[in-house]
């Protein structure tokens, strides 16, 4: 009797061992699609180092701050970083983790990606429907000798809360107070016109099916995708093409403070030769799972210090070590390092 319930007794045990054992090696997260790129290639490197898997579920930003305010995850990343108001009221943490930049892509014939200009106004006068044809007079003027189509442009946005679009609507506010007025900011608003895409796999897709359309993604699923991206006008007037040094200027001015939640912007930046659309990709932590956030800590840490090389090759703009050795100060002050 009493060998039967110490075999029960140690198999309970084992079971309970397993479990903590096999949460231990997984690391669950969910949100932002603008970085799954270099997360998805960080988290197969470090499991073949470590063992230790990340799950990260590629569902928008804003998919990602709903799960970690419920607690389903052990992190939740967003494009749209919260403020620090918003922080204390869902009681989380937040730091950023990558930079990248957001791309306006069309799909035209026998266009190649940087040859086409787009200036501020026509951008923002295309999403808000005022501008309705390719061969419009003033998207024209920018672009002489450019071969345009006698076709109605058809808009691609995002259909879910992303933090892409937040990006993105963010930067159309600051360019026109048209659309900072009749549409706003944010990470889902109501589009004046075109269709939807979820993630932007599915905006990306959309524009690479559909003829005479203009989207925005991520620079990594326009280079991917083979998309064909477009030369934009910056806030010093010059036309500038999406790549790793245009994202780096751009990054080069920011002014990151732990005590707002690194909460920054990093849209309109100043520099003759910064990319407009860039942001930060954020990393949200609940106060209270101090165990969990260790292994979320563990992995960052890690990438900070390994993944820099994979981040480039993708396009993407590793923090700088300044602002990585901030973040190791505040993971320390919190308990979590």
């Amino acid at each position: 009797m009493y060998k039967k319930i110490s075999i029960l007794v140690l198999g309970f045990m084992f079971l309970v061992s397993f479990s903590i054992f096999a949460k231990q090696k997984i690391i669950n997260g969910a949100g932002a699609t603008f970085p799954y790129p270099v997360y998805s290639a960080w988290a197969y490197k470090y499991y073949k180092e470590t063992g230790v898997r990340l799950n990260y579920q590629s569902i928008g930003s804003g998919g990602g701050v709903r799960q970690i305010k419920n607690r389903t995850v052990d992190f939740g990343a967003s494009d749209a970083p919260l403020t620090p108001e918003k922080l204390n009221e869902y009681k989380l943490y937040q730091f950023p983790a990558i930079i990248g930049g957001v791309v306006p892509v069309v799909n035209i014939k026998g266009l190649k990606a940087g040859e086409f200009k787009l200036t501020k106004g026509i951008l923002a006068n295309i999403f808000l429907g005022k501008i309705t044809k390719w061969n419009d007079p003033e998207i024209s003027k920018v672009n002489p000798g450019v071969k345009l189509p006698d076709a109605k442009i058809t808009v691609v946005h995002r259909s879910d809360g992303s933090g892409t679009t937040a990006i993105f609507t963010k930067y159309l506010a600051a360019i026109s107070d048209e659309w900072k007025n009749k549409v706003g900011t944010g990470k889902s608003v109501n589009w004046p016109v075109g269709i939807g895409g979820k993630g932007n796999e599915g905006v990306a897709n959309y524009v690479k099916r559909v003829k005479n359309s203009i989207g925005y993604v991520e620079f990594a699923y326009a280079k991917n995708n083979k998309l064909t991206y477009v030369l934009l006008e910056n806030k010093e007037g010059n036309f500038v093409a999406p790549s790793f040094d245009a994202f780096k200027a751009a990054a080069a001015f920011a002014n990151w403070d732990k005590k707002k939640g690194y909460y920054l912007w990093l849209v309109n930046a100043p520099g003759k030769d910064s990319w407009p659309i860039a942001g930060a990709s954020f990393i949200l932590l609940a106060k209270e799972q101090v165990e969990s956030n260790k292994r979320v800590v563990k992995f960052y840490d890690w990438a900070f210090k390994n993944g820099d090389e994979i981040a480039e090759k993708l396009l993407y703009v590793p923090l700088p070590k300044n602002l990585k050795d901030n973040i190791r100060n505040y993971w320390r002050e919190l308990g979590i390092y």
